[in-house]
């Protein structure tokens, strides 16, 4: 008897992500998510660019590719357009936190009744392994080889608590990919989120923290450790806004 199978929302393909990368993990979260809550012919990916426009190639369902950036834009157009259907926009740090950020702020401020799942690595994955707007003060970059130092380059910017000061997000949540438990926790925190969009509730931010073995130049097992000791401190897991859990 099969125990597990293949989100049908995931192709039958071999992964085009480096080994080890959690990106492929979060994209099954986000489908079997969705295929529990029956929505999976209904739901639509706006895939943006990065390592998150891998997608096109493993997207079953209907999905749209965007410009760098841009995709909360798009998702706005087509939430507001065809309001029956599960919308979600998947995207990476330094689309979501560069050159989207003014783009996710707007959306998230206006309070559109969408989702936005954010992938943060840390680190620009496709382009290079440049600085991200959350690369952590010390890690060496491209871009940062003696590691990010706050007195020219600032500090990482943290996306769940900047979101959740706004008034009209109603669910903003963090969960880390490194450990059987953050994954569990993950998959519901994405099926509420989901779930609350379908329901009309409004604006739902997911950031799930993610690795880069390539470019952070480690072994995989090396990167959860450093998930561990690095990236979490700093990026605290948690629900950060619950407007459902305070009413």
């Amino acid at each position: 008897m099969a125990v597990y199978k293949r989100p049908e929302l995931i192709a039958d393909a071999p992964s085009g992500y480096c080994p080890g990368c959690l990106h492929s993990l979060a994209t099954k979260l986000v489908a079997e998510a969705i295929e529990e809550l029956g929505q999976a012919d209904n739901a639509l990916n706006v895939i943006s660019v990065g390592c998150s426009a891998l997608n096109i190639l493993y997207w079953s369902g209907d999905f749209l590719s965007v410009a760098h950036g841009r995709a909360p834009a798009a998702a706005t157009g087509i939430k507001r357009t065809n309001p029956e259907r599960l919308v979600f926009a998947y995207q990476g740090d330094g689309d979501l936190a560069a050159i989207g950020l003014a783009e996710i702020m707007s959306a998230a401020n206006r309070g559109e009744n969408f989702t936005v799942v954010f992938a943060n690595n840390q680190t620009y994955g496709m382009t290079g392994g440049q600085m991200a707007p959350t690369t952590l003060i010390g890690q060496k970059t491209t871009t940062t080889v003696y590691g990010r130092d706050p007195q020219t380059t600032g500090y990482p910017m943290k996306m769940c608590e900047l979101i959740s000061t706004l008034e009209a997000p109603v669910y903003v949540a963090r969960f880390a990919l490194n450990s059987p438990k953050g994954v569990n926790d993950a998959r519901k925190g994405l099926k509420k989120a989901f779930r609350l969009q379908m329901e009309g509730k409004g604006f739902t931010f997911i950031e799930l923290l993610t690795n880069c073995p390539t470019n952070w130049k480690m072994t995989p097992l090396q990167t959860l450790e450093y998930m561990n000791t690095n990236t979490i401190p700093y990026f605290k897991p948690g629900v950060y806004k619950d407007k459902e859990a305070q009413a």
